[in-house]
């Protein structure tokens, strides 16, 4: 984002090596409004894709919505396809009902239905699936794994969708710059399983015969996946299984 835009972040004391670099502030949200940072730096269009206690996540994101309301600014909120994990026999569109089992997609949710709650032209709710892509945290944890010869977890009977750091990155320019609203899937068009999607990134990744550790949730299929049928992006913005593995693969970024 920051060759385009006037971007500011923040960090954990987890990540103390970014303390030299002037955009980035450090906050811990259990222990910290996030006020004080909004009054510093007026931000127009705030991404919210925190990690930690939940209870201290949500009181952020009330303080973010006060904001939101009195200056008339914008969220776009990163929300997960965890909330619609009770429905796990078809895909999720982008206004079907949520109901989540997990305390994590029961958390999403309640941020979804506050942002709800105010106008719409406030925010965005952006559902993600799995993230892969070149180097990215799930595809180095797969490398890992392998060279310690250690067994790689898989869901032989989710069928999923996934995406890439890079692609979302652009979907990401496309909302802003086009000013949209409302809910959006950013998930690949098509479909897989979990062990497959694995399978075929070890495969490209050159590592042979690798060790799976398979985990069944139920003995028949269950769909964590969320697709676009509202809002649709343009063609160049969509993504396919085969190219979030081929990203996924790269040598070079």
């Amino acid at each position: 984002m920051s060759p385009y835009y006037d971007v500011y972040g923040t960090f954990t004391r987890d990540h103390a090596d970014l303390e030299k670099n002037k955009r980035m502030f450090q906050w811990d949200a259990e222990t910290e409004s996030v006020n004080l940072l909004l009054q510093e730096l007026a931000p127009d269009l705030i991404i919210t894709c925190i990690r930690g206690d939940f209870t201290a996540q949500t009181h952020a994101h009330f303080e973010i919505i006060a904001y939101l309301i009195k200056f008339q600014k914008k969220l776009i909120f990163l929300s997960s396809a965890n909330v619609f994990d009770v429905f796990s026999n078809y895909p999720s569109y982008e206004y079907d009902k949520t109901l989540s089992e997990s305390i994590y997609g029961r958390f999403k949710i309640k941020i979804e239905n506050a942002l709800f709650r105010i106008p719409n032209h406030l925010y965005n709710i952006v559902r993600l699936p799995m993230i892969y892509g070149h180097n990215s945290p799930r595809v180095k944890e797969l490398k890992l794994l392998y060279d310690l010869k250690e067994p790689i977890e898989v869901f032989p009977n989710v069928v999923m969708n996934a995406t890439t750091h890079d692609k979302f990155s652009q979907q990401v320019h496309y909302l802003i710059n086009r000013d949209l609203e409302g809910v959006y899937h950013l998930g690949s068009q098509d479909l897989i399983h979990h062990k497959e999607l694995v399978h075929d990134i070890l495969k490209g990744l050159g590592l042979e015969n690798p060790i799976f550790k398979n985990v069944y949730n139920s003995n028949q299929d269950r769909y964590i996946a969320i697709i676009p049928k509202t809002h649709i992006l343009p063609k160049n913005l969509q993504i396919t299984i085969e190219e979030v593995v081929e990203n996924s693969t790269k040598l070079k970024s």
